[in-house]
């Protein structure tokens, strides 16, 4: 993992982090998000119909459970110090590319793309992440994410 001093982030503009460590995305905790998310859509959580009607042969991860996982692959990825706050700022843009099939392993890749001081003292940082799954040729999403942190 990567440690970044917060009053650094302007020398990682264009920078790629690398990638996190493989996880497993089980039918648990499909079903765990689906609950709490309250989207029980069949195929995510009914095995023997996804079994037979979807390419995947199995149910598939919520595309937002995807993109959740992107702050604690990050996490495992990089991380700023000597910032007193860091938040989230939202996403310019995300697009799905690819279903994540019950017992997948995914990797999160962040290239640094954009790094701008703001007016009110923090550092804006706008990252592409890319979540892979293992053996695919196309990746589950690509994202624009922005956090801001402050000094």
């Amino acid at each position: 993992m990567q440690s970044v001093d917060v009053k650094d982030l302007e020398n990682y503009n264009g920078k790629d982090m690398g990638h996190s460590d493989w996880m497993s995305i089980d039918q648990n905790r499909i079903n765990l998000f689906a609950d709490a998310t309250d989207d029980h859509q069949w195929i995510h959580v009914n095995e023997e119909k996804a079994q037979k009607e979807l390419p995947t042969k199995s149910t598939i991860a919520h595309g937002f459970l995807s993109l959740s996982l992107s702050v604690p692959l990050a996490g495992k990825i990089w991380t700023i110090t000597g910032a007193k706050m860091m938040i989230n700022y939202g996403l310019n843009k995300v697009r799905f590319i690819n279903m994540v099939p019950v017992n997948s392993r995914v990797r999160m890749g962040i290239k640094i793309k954009e790094v701008n001081k703001l007016d009110n003292g923090g550092t804006q940082v706008i990252s592409e992440a890319t979540l892979e799954i293992e053996g695919q040729d196309k990746p589950a999403y690509v994202a624009e994410q922005i956090m801001v942190a402050f000094p």
